[in-house]
């Protein structure tokens, strides 16, 4: 009898599984992510007596779609304020200090945990065109003007309508665009010149960091009518797990339909030929992002010029810049 009992069960759970099907298992997540403890250290430098105010601007890291930034401490000896600025939405810390409150120096450290994840579109093909009001959104106006930097008339449209003659869909314009930036220039940070994002500059010398390599790029992509943005952070070693970061990364993104905002890191991909096909179209998670944009109006507003771009402390003292020391780290989590 209880074999029979034992048979008629079993004979019941395959007739479920054949009308059911197998029971799903939990899919995970398989988006590649990095966690990590960044540290961001600006030491304020110290006043003379009399001298006016000194005011010190440091952009604050956020969440997006592909970071989560929590646990910000903020460490400072003196009081500050969080701003945001209007154009981009970049957030700011702001702090005013008399020279006698200055004369003493000190450091502001900013400490947060940080989850970066992989962002990565698949592309495939894409319409031949955008719809006639595609572009024409509060949101993609700012990333088809010109910059200070980078203009988008002249010599770059020029070059941008030679390197995409023919070519009527959006996404193999770009394409071409960013094979041309990718081929034509060379990561060199010999000499001067380089740096300062000058499309025109990396145009005629075919050389610079990663902000010359993409300035180039958003210059014409917006020529050609691709919107663009310029974006910046810092990078982090794929091959340690701790230590100091010496300088910044920017990269950019730019939008097509039916996509939106596409990642792309031309000068990663000078750097490693092996994963070109992969930067176009990625970024990996070895980053985090603060701000976002050039020619920026801080608030409250500086009394120099607009900012080129905004990654390291930026201070004014008698309406003139001040060199201001700054440090970075990183610990994985």
């Amino acid at each position: 009898m209880r074999q029979r009992w034992i048979w008629i069960l079993f004979v019941s759970s395959m007739l479920l599984v054949a009308v059911v099907g197998p029971l799903p298992a939990e899919k995970a997540d398989s988006t590649p992510l990095r966690r990590f403890e960044f540290t961001y250290v600006a030491t304020i430098p110290t006043s003379a007596p009399g001298a006016q105010p000194l005011r010190l601007w440091m952009p604050l890291p956020q969440s997006n779609d592909f970071q989560d930034i929590s646990n910000l401490r903020i460490v400072s000896p003196f009081p500050y304020s969080v701003q945001k600025n209007a154009e981009y939405g970049n957030e700011l810390l702001y702090m005013e200090l008399p020279a006698a409150t200055a004369a003493a120096g000190g450091e502001v450290r900013l400490t947060f945990d940080v989850t970066r994840r992989e962002h990565r579109v698949a592309l495939g093909s894409a319409p031949t065109s955008e719809p006639a009001d595609a572009l024409d959104s509060p949101e993609l106006r700012p990333f088809l003007k010109s910059d200070r930097l980078v203009p988008i008339d002249g010599r770059i449209a020029q070059l941008s309508a030679q390197t995409t003659q023919g070519i009527t869909n959006p996404l193999a314009k770009v394409r071409a665009i960013y094979d041309y930036v990718v081929a034509t220039m060379r990561y060199d940070k010999s000499g001067t010149g380089w740096g300062n994002g000058d499309a025109l500059w990396a145009c005629d010398s075919k050389r610079g960091n990663c902000t010359d390599f993409h300035s180039l790029f958003i210059g014409m992509a917006r020529a050609a009518g691709i919107p663009a943005r310029f974006e910046i952070g810092f990078p982090l070693p794929d091959n340690a797990h701790d230590g100091v970061i010496p300088g910044y990364h920017c990269w950019a993104e730019f939008y097509v339909q039916p996509y939106g905002w596409v990642p792309v890191d031309a000068s990663e991909a000078w750097k490693h030929p092996d994963h070109k096909n992969y930067f176009f179209g990625a970024h990996d998670s070895n980053r985090v992002q603060f701000t976002v944009g050039r020619d920026l109006i801080l608030k409250p507003a500086q009394q120099g010029p607009p900012l080129n771009y905004l990654i390291y402390p930026y201070a004014e003292q008698d309406g003139k810049p001040v060199t201001v020391a700054h440090s970075f780290s990183f610990q994985d989590n």
